[in-house]
């Protein structure tokens, strides 16, 4: 009988390697895993200052389409194309701030403070990250409490902006990682933002909810934030295996066409291990697939802006 010893048990992810699923590296003008031919995405121009801040919604009420993982990734990745980046955990779940590894039911000062007590300023709780030029707004389930606390407020759809506003100049992009609702934090989010990218997992629950986020987001740009544009819809948790995600992406692109990114996040065991380790992908395995595929959003994300300050 052999012995059993309790590190066996432990959760501490493998070491990063180089051997993951392969990343789509077809040339320009052939067909991509959205089924379209893949466009030229320019280098990423360098810049002579940072700010002011261009502010993305990461938006889906449903739940688990890969929104905390692409606000750190994403945000990890447009700080080596030497961006610098806030990304604000406002989620009472507080996911963002554990996928970094930092304990914010210990905080002192959260998202929560900024918007609820006058004293507290947005410089007093953001935080660090282990990724340089990338800080942090954490949250944690105080913010549960915020919603009701709104309720009463007069402006109480621009509690955010508000909150923000002091910080937009430090930064070149502000990512908020919303909650899987259409509640008040998440219009906060939608009023403070200039655009929207959606996370949409490859499996057809997801394409049901699309619909309904997409008139909330237009129901804001009417009411609240005429400035507010959908930036793109990534497809995540893509499995090139199976028929299925391929015929979501299909569906995907025929009824949105050019919103789709080109980029695709394929199913990994790699992400749930970087919430282990408390790193983006890009960190913890640099030359990964799936830190390719965020360099490559991220390329895509500062082509959109960069086309459409034009």
């Amino acid at each position: 009988m052999s012995t059993f010893h309790p590190s066996e048990l432990s959760i501490a992810p493998r070491a990063a390697s180089d051997e993951d699923e392969a990343l789509d590296e077809s040339p320009n003008g052939a067909l991509g895993p959205t089924g379209r031919p893949k466009r030229h995405i320019p280098e990423p121009p360098l810049l002579n200052g940072h700010g002011p801040a261009k502010v993305l919604a990461l938006c889906n009420q449903k739940g688990g389409v890969g929104k905390t993982t692409s606000t750190i990734n994403l945000g990890a990745a447009l700080t080596e194309f030497g961006r610098r980046v806030l990304i604000v955990d406002f989620d009472p779940q507080g996911a963002l701030s554990v996928g970094l590894g930092i304990p914010a039911h210990q905080l002192e000062r959260t998202i929560y403070n900024v918007i609820i007590e006058r004293s507290a300023s947005v410089g007093d709780a953001v935080i660090r990250t282990g990724v340089d030029n990338m800080d942090l707004l954490p949250s944690n389930i105080d913010l549960s409490a915020a919603e009701v606390q709104l309720v009463a407020e007069v402006g109480r759809e621009h509690t955010l902006v508000r909150a923000l506003r002091p910080v937009v100049d430090h930064y070149d992009y502000i990512l908020i990682d919303c909650q899987p609702s259409l509640g008040l934090l998440t219009v906060n989010a939608l009023a403070a933002a200039d655009g929207v990218l959606i996370p949409l997992e490859c499996e057809f629950f997801s394409l049901r909810g699309v619909a309904l986020l997409i008139d909330t987001i237009e129901k804001v740009r009417e009411r609240l934030n005429p400035k507010l544009e959908i930036t793109g819809i990534l497809a995540t948790m893509f499995d090139p295996r199976t028929l299925h995600s391929r015929e979501v992406i299909q569906r995907v692109v025929e009824r949105f066409q050019d919103v789709v990114f080109d980029t695709v996040i394929n199913r990994t065991v790699r992400f749930p291990e970087t919430t282990v380790a408390g790193a983006p992908i890009t960190v913890w395995a640099p030359r990964s697939a799936g830190a390719k595929a965020y360099r490559q959003l991220a390329r895509e994300v500062i082509a959109r802006e960069v086309a459409h300050a034009r």
